[in-house]
């Protein structure tokens, strides 16, 4: 008979959290100072689309991850602290460079954003796995990823020479890749029969759909908020170009689901995931986009795709490969991602001068997936064998997706 609660988590939790934000203070103390040198347009020009940003990190992923029916509370609450963890520690390792030619680290609007992007990586990755996992084994995911995704980006940055918005944009399909090989490794034969607990109903729906909108509202932001403000002609390409794929997706996820519907009704989980499909495929092919058809193309195909994915993917993965994807990233950002990787390889091609130019950059562009596909694999294997052992004490099957394992809720508490 299983265990009638969850394992206590206060031997591990409050310590872990208490030693690592001590941690953090004692760095920050001795090694970060914030830069002085940022004018006042800067500022005004970067501030409001950092709150965009933060609507999205802390509103949007937040609220997403409420639709499952007993777990809205760590869905969303686990949420912010893992973002707020993630981003400290995302501004000290993305620092470094700075801290071995200056000695300090200078944090700045930018750092901040490039912090919180790489902290979306993570919250992707969480997707696969929720439910399934503790607090404790999410602060130690967030920690190796964030490591994982700036070594990735200065692999890209140092070996490739790639552009710093282009390396930061692959976040979607090093979160997907990373996300999928974490929960492929720490896979539970419960998944095949079900989980009692994973389930959804209109009133979680409503609040998960209720972040769909933010992230939606938002997105163009989080697409444009890296391309340089110098060229305002750039960013406001990047805006439309998000927002026509946006509204693009929008419209063929609803019809492509209602088709795939044995009565032609349109689901509303499938339609939450997939309707910002088109938003990711421009955000990783946006520094090839030049015409708004362009980027309505790659927001029609990529919500086509997803939306299939989602119906038939998850399934698929599950029974195939053993690998339980909770919020199906894979359909949302990881095939998104792939498309729109491709979509900016095929544009470029089209846009060089001679075959060998081409030949050049499908060569440099493959390598950028190889390079990203490759750390995100090898440091999720690490990951899940670490999260693995039975000292981080994972939840029993029958207490996954299950807020009452780590929240207090006294009407609803179990008397004896």
């Amino acid at each position: 008979m299983a265990p009638k609660y969850a394992p206590s988590l206060r031997s591990r939790l409050a310590p872990l959290l208490l030693s690592l934000q001590m941690g953090f203070i004692v760095v920050y103390y001795f090694c970060v100072e914030i830069e002085n040198n940022m004018n006042g347009n800067t500022f005004s020009n970067v501030y409001p689309v950092f709150q965009d940003l933060n609507v999205i990190v802390f509103l949007g992923f937040g609220f997403l991850s409420t639709f499952l029916v007993r777990y809205g509370f760590s869905g969303s609450g686990f949420n912010l602290l893992i973002a707020v963890l993630a981003i400290q520690w995302g501004l000290i390792l993305d620092g470094i460079e700075s801290w071995y030619y200056r000695g300090m680290i200078r944090i700045d609007l930018r750092s901040l954003v490039v912090a919180e992007m790489c902290t979306a990586s993570v919250l992707i990755s969480i997707g696969a796995v929720q439910g399934k996992t503790n607090p404790v084994h999410l602060i130690l995911m967030a920690l190796i990823e964030v490591f994982a995704f700036v070594l990735n980006e200065w692999l890209l940055l140092t070996l490739l020479l790639v552009q710093p918005l282009d390396s930061i944009m692959v976040l979607h399909i090093f979160g997907t890749f990373f996300g999928l090989t974490v929960t492929w490794i720490l896979y539970r034969k419960e998944a095949e029969r079900g989980f009692e607990k994973e389930k959804f109903d209109s009133k979680t729906g409503l609040f998960s759909m209720l972040g769909t909108v933010f992230l939606w509202l938002f997105w163009p932001s989080f697409n444009s908020i890296l391309v340089d403000h110098h060229f305002p002609e750039r960013r406001l390409g990047a805006v439309c170009s998000t927002y026509l794929a946006l509204a693009v997706s929008a419209v063929v996820s609803v019809a492509v689901s209602a088709l795939s519907s044995s009565k032609g009704k349109v689901n509303p989980v499938n339609f939450q995931s997939c309707v910002l499909a088109g938003g990711v495929a421009v955000g990783v092919s946006m520094s090839a986009i030049r015409y708004p058809w362009e980027a309505m193309t790659i927001g029609l195909t990529a919500a086509g795709v997803s939306t299939i994915g989602f119906r038939y993917l998850k399934n698929h993965m599950l029974f195939a490969f053993e690998c339980h994807d909770t919020c199906n990233v894979l359909s949302t950002h990881g095939l998104p991602g792939l498309l729109g990787w491709l979509t900016q390889l095929l544009l470029q091609i089209k846009q060089c001068d001679d075959h060998t130019a081409a030949i050049r950059y499908a060569v440099f562009h493959i390598c950028v997936l190889f390079i990203t596909v490759t750390v995100s694999v090898t440091m999720g294997i690490i990951t899940g064998v670490i999260l693995k052992w039975d000292i981080w004490r994972p939840p029993q099957d029958k207490k996954c997706f299950d807020d009452q394992g780590f929240w207090k809720f006294e009407h609803l508490a179990v008397r004896k």
